[in-house]
């Protein structure tokens, strides 16, 4: 390659590092990790409207099948609900899938550590390791279904979302509550502002996974949300919700744009 070529290559912003670009110029590298899997058949909260990240169901808020909960080193304490993962089975002739294809997931629940078990029997959400439990239908598109627990390589990644953020209002008259999700870009959440048409902007403390809170009475006021995603990138919806907005609604607004 001449070094004018690649001159033109690296001014026009492509990369040779292998890693993957996020929002706002991110990058990450593979790293190693361990996955496993729930059956659908169990009911688990990945499946069933559950979850540390306050989901409920994943259908309805556009997350689908393709998803997993995570270990403490990755949980953050609610953080890294939303975001994507890249994953692939590697270094396991058994088990892994012939190419090591890969999956992207999103991150919508906890694994709880064991620390009764070993790390490599039982124990595998113990902290610091960084593991997958991922559904059924995303652990086979890299693994054997008789795997048990398998080595992967992860990486952050873009999260593909259609349409709006979405919020879901619930509450009391003493406080407001929303639930954050189909969030595009990083997928995550690290802070979020609300408005009513009588108020200024009103900073909201994240009460657990992606629902973020307030003490304010906002009702007979149009809501508009200021949302702040894990790269730094700040998206404000005007107006999401009508004055005549009513607890457990769920309302669109602006989304990031990659």
């Amino acid at each position: 390659m001449s070094s004018v070529l690649l001159f033109l290559l690296l001014l026009s912003g492509v990369s040779f590092c292998g890693c993957v670009r996020l929002g706002n110029g991110g990058y990450e590298d593979w790293r190693m990790g361990t996955a496993t899997y729930v059956k659908e058949s169990l009911g688990h909260p990945l499946n069933d409207g559950g979850g540390a990240c306050g989901y409920g169901d994943l259908d309805i808020f556009r997350y689908g099948r393709y998803s997993a909960g995570v270990s403490g080193a990755l949980f953050g304490r609610g953080s890294a609900c939303g975001g994507c993962y890249e994953v692939r089975c590697v270094n396991h002739v058994t088990w892994c899938l012939r190419g090591s294809p890969t999956v992207v997931v999103t991150a919508t629940d906890f694994c709880a550590p064991n620390q009764g078990l070993p790390d490599d029997y039982g124990g595998w959400c113990n902290f610091p390791k960084e593991h997958f439990e991922m559904s059924e239908a995303a652990f086979l598109r890299v693994a054997k279904a008789k795997a048990d627990i398998v080595p992967v390589q992860f990486r952050r990644v873009s999260c593909d979302r259609a349409g709006g953020m979405r919020f879901t209002v619930t509450g009391a008259a003493s406080f407001l509550q929303v639930l954050v999700t189909n969030v595009a870009a990083d997928g995550e959440v690290v802070a979020v502002k609300v408005k009513g048409s009588r108020t200024g902007w009103i900073p909201m403390g994240r009460n657990w996974g992606q629902n973020w809170q307030c003490d304010a009475d906002l009702r007979g006021q149009p809501l508009s949300f200021e949302v702040t995603g894990g790269r730094g990138r700040t998206v404000t919806a005007y107006s999401v919700a009508p004055p005549d907005w009513m607890f457990a609604q769920t309302f669109e607004g602006k989304q990031f744009v990659e």
